[in-house]
């Protein structure tokens, strides 16, 4: 079966959508410290275990996390370790483009 020239981007994309909701950023961003469980990250967005919990399987749908089972707990790591560095890159882009917007108004 021949694969379709679009594929990798399909791939691709299902990665950046599962990065593309603040909650979730939040999420990667402290997983990126650490294993975590659910609990922490539910503390840390301030939402119900639920919601956290779907969050989650978006990113581990796409492989960005992975889980382990201890116990009644279930802990979180990053397993896209490039994620941080992306992020990274995109905050000094925004920080660049914000101090170049600011000139433009001085």
């Amino acid at each position: 079966m021949e694969r379709s020239p679009q594929e990798p981007y399909a791939t691709r994309a299902a990665v950046f959508k599962a990065l593309g909701h603040p909650v979730r950023l939040l999420m990667v961003d402290a997983l990126a410290k650490g294993e975590l469980c659910v609990c922490d990250l539910t503390r840390l967005a301030g939402l119900d275990v639920s919601t956290v919990s779907k969050h989650l399987a978006v990113l581990r749908e796409a492989a960005v996390v992975d889980s382990r089972k201890e116990g009644a707990n279930v802990f979180y790591r990053l397993t896209l370790s490039c994620v941080p560095g992306f992020i990274s890159c995109v905050d000094a882009h925004i920080k660049q483009a914000a101090l170049a917007q600011m000139a433009l108004l001085a």
